[in-house]
């Protein structure tokens, strides 16, 4: 992360400078080190410095940076409930008083999976204390499923937290979501069970949860949005437009985006459209997409958005829209976005591609001046960054990146405005059954508007991190 300016600037202001490409010559390596992946991990710039162990095993930073846990799996929570496992996709809000409020995502599966660590605890006791109006669905047995957010009240200043509740429930494989301008959190289900299923209702769907609210919020899913396996989505703050990624495990997702009919009530229906990239050039293939290139775009008009027959995707391609290789994070900046494909690039290493939008997106005269694409960061060295998922643009205008490689380690990266690319922070942790550490992936990471904090989950067995430090030390 760039310098701490006396005056931060806000993340919607912060992405313009990322013009640069990420370069990996003369890379600072450190070596492997016991109990982590070798051969270690490789940063472009000094940044913040090596990593230090951690004493307490749980995540490790530069030397002057600590975290607090806020957070894990099994708290008992001011509801009553306990927090859930599975911690994913997270966003920060305002919430007064030089407090934030956390809203975050528990990706927890439909039964049989998964049932010790929802809210509901052993055996899904706590169950009968939430309404059954404020849930979505249930499963066969009328238990509630134990997908959806909780909320967690932060005080910047004292560190504590003040606060912590259940804020959506009944859904099933809260992924990751993303944050509109008017302070909600849009959580998407990644998945596709049906009715029939082990479940009542249909899944697949993204539903809003005010960040402001303190008990449940009502589970009704924004149908126009669609439903299929949403991982992520962020709202263009001039024009309402909502991106939205899709991660299907066979790496042919399509990149959507919806165009609400009133910007701030996404439930009253919209028109959903999948990407188009000039040349439809597969973004794993090395001879058509390569790192820097600028592509031009269309977006194809998607009906039957409810997806009975979970086809969209394959409907959305045969009329042309282009497949991404399991897209995850995305983010809004300054008239830009970025969002992860995890297993993009000829050897799968992951990729971050960058959007910027027509002077017209999705209104008369975008044809003319369509919005463009790039390859933005293609790593070609696992030591610099491998399978990028969620991400978020810092207020001081990097991209902050997390981890989620199978069987290794994974870390916090960061990307400067030029494109460089840098280690920020280490999963610790020894799982289970691990031959390495940190093989939990990260997730959620956000920051509070000050620029004070960076909060990330580590996914499970689910824990909620703050991170402090000397923000303004980075050198390049």
């Amino acid at each position: 992360m760039l310098q701490s300016r006396r005056r931060f600037l806000h993340a919607a202001a912060a992405s313009a400078a990322f013009a640069g490409l990420a370069r990996y010559a003369g890379a600072q390596v450190t070596a492997g080190e016991d109990g982590y992946s070798n051969p270690g991990y490789a940063s472009e710039m000094a940044g913040y410095g090596p990593l230090r162990r951690d004493p307490a095993e749980i995540f490790d930073l530069p030397e002057g940076f600590s975290y607090r846990v806020l957070s894990k799996a099994g708290d008992r929570m001011d509801d009553g409930l306990l927090a859930a496992g599975k911690m994913d996709g997270m966003g920060c809000f305002p919430a007064g008083r030089g407090r934030v409020a956390l809203v975050r995502n528990h990706e927890i599966s439909p039964p049989p999976r998964d049932l010790q660590i929802t809210a509901f605890g052993q055996d899904r006791g706590l169950a009968p204390g939430v309404a059954a109006a404020s849930l979505y669905d249930t499963d066969a047995d009328g238990l509630p499923l134990g997908g959806g957010t909780s909320t967690l009240i932060y005080d910047l200043k004292s560190r504590e937290v003040k606060a912590q509740h259940l804020s959506l429930a009944g859904t099933a494989v809260n992924c990751a979501g993303g944050v509109t301008p008017w302070g909600s959190w849009l959580t998407c289900e990644e998945t596709v069970v049906k009715a029939g299923q082990g479940v009542k209702k249909d899944h697949g769907w993204v539903f809003e949860v005010p960040s402001r609210l303190r008990g449940l919020a009502d589970p009704i899913p924004i149908t126009g949005m669609g439903r299929f396996k949403h991982e992520a989505c962020a709202v263009d703050p001039r024009t309402g437009v909502v991106y939205m990624t899709e991660d299907e495990i066979d790496g042919r997702g399509l990149f959507y985006r919806y165009l609400p009919n009133d910007r701030r009530k996404l439930h009253a229906g919209g028109r959903l459209q999948a990407m188009a990239v000039e040349g439809d050039p597969r973004n794993w293939d090395e001879t058509a997409w390569r790192q820097g290139d600028w592509k031009s775009v269309r977006w194809i008009d998607l009906d039957g958005v409810d997806n009975p027959d979970t086809d969209l995707r394959l409907r959305g391609h045969g009329a042309g829209a282009s497949w991404f290789a399991r897209g995850e994070g995305v983010f809004f900046g300054k008239g830009e976005l970025y969002f992860a494909c995890t297993s993009g690039g000829p050897k799968f290493h992951g990729q971050i591609l960058r959007y910027v939008p027509s002077a017209h997106e999705g209104g008369p005269g975008e044809a003319d001046a369509p919005g463009r694409l790039q390859l933005f960061v293609e790593p070609s060295d696992v030591r610099m960054m491998e399978m990028a998922d969620n991400l978020a643009i810092a207020p001081w205008g990097h991209l902050v990146t997390c981890e989620d490689k199978i069987g290794g380690t994974n870390y916090l990266r960061g990307v400067t405005p030029e494109g460089k690319v840098y280690t920020l922070g280490r999963n610790a942790q020894q799982m289970a059954g691990a031959k390495v550490r940190g093989t939990s992936e990260l997730a959620g990471v956000c920051f509070s508007p000050d620029g004070s904090t960076l909060f990330v989950n580590i996914y499970t067995p689910g824990c909620t991190l703050a991170i402090t430090g000397p923000w303004g030390g980075f050198q390049a």
